[in-house]
């Protein structure tokens, strides 16, 4: 089976970093899209920014600039690198990932148990 687990969440204060990663186990065969989705308390989970196997990437414009996707294939990981935070960050972020598990089967998408991150003003 696969698992994904976040790490790196936190309390900061506004202006600070946080460093997001989302590790895959398991039975992996390749991982093709890669995303970071965040859910505030009372708003519907949004998508925060995502990379694809050719490390294209696309951001929320509420985010573009202040946050950097990155992944790395060999270790099956991806980060989310974020600066400049704001009080309005402040939600559960979720990664979230395309995963083959093996040459005959298809792609299956898969979450990860989700990370707080709580930015203080």
């Amino acid at each position: 089976q696969v698992q994904l687990v976040e790490s790196g969440g936190g309390l900061v204060q506004a202006g600070g970093s946080l460093r997001l990663s989302c590790a895959a186990s398991g039975s992996i065969f390749s991982i093709n899209a890669m995303g970071w989705y965040r859910q505030a308390p009372g708003k519907q989970r949004e998508l925060v920014a995502t990379i694809i196997s050719g490390n294209g990437t696309n951001y929320a414009d509420s985010v573009k600039g202040r946050f950097t996707i990155s992944r790395d294939n060999a270790k099956n990981t991806m980060y989310l690198q974020m600066n400049s935070l704001k009080p309005d960050d402040t939600a559960v972020y979720y990664c979230n990932e395309d995963i083959r598990s093996s040459y005959w089967r298809s792609f299956s998408n898969y979450w990860g148990q989700g990370t707080q991150v709580t930015v203080s003003s």
